[in-house]
């Protein structure tokens, strides 16, 4: 025991007595208030990938700066970089050991430095967050002050109180499944069915978002996982009001249905797996998209060339190849009722 130190320097081990109660844990950091560093949930950054898999703009990962770990995205990328000439290149996703200006939003606010002025909490690597492998490392440039003047308007009425109004517990009920599986099919006779019970339900359906909401977006992978961003936070605030949910969409990939579930609040999010074989699902066609993407009239589709990974956990699995869609749906209504959705 040395008792009361001086100083202490790098690689000691020292016990830090706090003159108020504050409540700190790991990845937290200390600074004299002459040199205190930015303290933000969004910054700018040079990322350089290196990973196999491509780095796609709204998916999520694990940010690790310091000793702090936060889920964080890619909200844009603001160019690449070509490492030939250095031009700048418009990119709407990054390849192994490309380098990017992008913009970083983080689960919660950090403390951080521009990589210029401090190494140590300036720089960051991004992990996977289904295999723990590392994807990139980056520096940060600057953060985003924009971040600084947005904050959470407290509101009297709160999503339960919506909830009890309604007399039903909110929750997203997301269909998942090849096209042609029947995912719309199904969601829509769930739907009719709570609706003839007086129950408040609203339905997000694949090709009806593309109509509006995410009309701009095509078929790539970096457009399908946008695609599931913004149709995941909109029926959050559907939740939040209180409402059943009905999401219909092929939705291909874990690591998007898992940023929907995390979303939203324990409980709220119930995954349905249609589970139809493509051979069944090819069949059906009944918009005949198999037949012109087998013919390579349309890139990038699910099944074909674009792949589904299936559900490992979903709460409810429809054999849709093997049972009629009136029969599916009453399976999830009885699913609702036995877990106390609906009375």
């Amino acid at each position: 025991m040395d008792g009361d130190l001086p100083e202490a320097g790098a690689g000691e081990a020292v016990t830090i007595t706090l003159a108020d109660e504050i409540d700190i844990s790991r990845g937290d950091v200390l600074a004299t208030p002459e040199h205190r560093p930015e303290v933000s949930d969004q910054f700018a950054a040079e990322l350089i990938w290196m990973s196999d898999e491509e780095m796609l703009p709204g998916r999520p990962y694990l940010l690790k700066i310091g000793s702090k770990t936060v889920t964080a995205t890619v909200t844009e990328i603001k160019h690449k970089v070509d490492i030939n000439n250095f031009n700048k290149l418009a990119a709407k996703s990054l390849a192994l050991n490309e380098v990017a200006l992008v913009n970083v939003a983080l689960s919660e606010p950090v403390a951080f430095d521009a990589y210029a002025e401090n190494r140590d909490t300036g720089s960051f690597i991004v992990i996977d967050r289904l295999t723990n492998l590392t994807m990139g490392a980056g520096m940060v440039s600057f953060g985003l002050r924009r971040a600084d003047n947005i904050h959470w308007q407290a509101l009297d009425v709160t999503k339960a109180a919506r909830a009890e109004a309604k007399g039903q517990k909110p929750v997203v009920l997301w269909f998942t499944g090849l096209s042609g599986a029947g995912k719309s099919t199904v969601a829509n006779l769930v739907e009719k069915m709570l609706h003839h019970e007086g129950r408040h339900t609203y339905t997000l359906d694949g090709d009806n978002v593309r109509h509006g909401l995410n009309k701009d977006l095509g078929f790539t992978d970096a457009d399908r996982v946008e695609n599931i961003r913004r149709v995941a936070e909109t029926a959050r605030l559907f939740v939040d009001a209180g409402l059943i949910v009905l999401v219909s969409f092929i939705s291909p990939f874990r690591s998007e249905r898992r940023m929907a579930r995390e979303l939203l609040g324990e409980g709220e999010f119930v995954e349905i797996h249609v589970d139809t074989p493509i051979e069944i699902a090819e069949q059906r066609d009944p918009k005949g998209l198999y037949k012109k993407a087998r013919a390579g009239q349309i890139k990038h589709f699910t099944g074909i060339d674009s792949p589904y990974e299936v559900p490992e956990n979903a709460e409810i699995v429809l054999a849709s190849g093997t049972k009629g869609p009136e029969e599916l749906a009453a399976e999830v209504v009885r699913y609702l009722k036995d877990n106390g959705y609906v009375s």
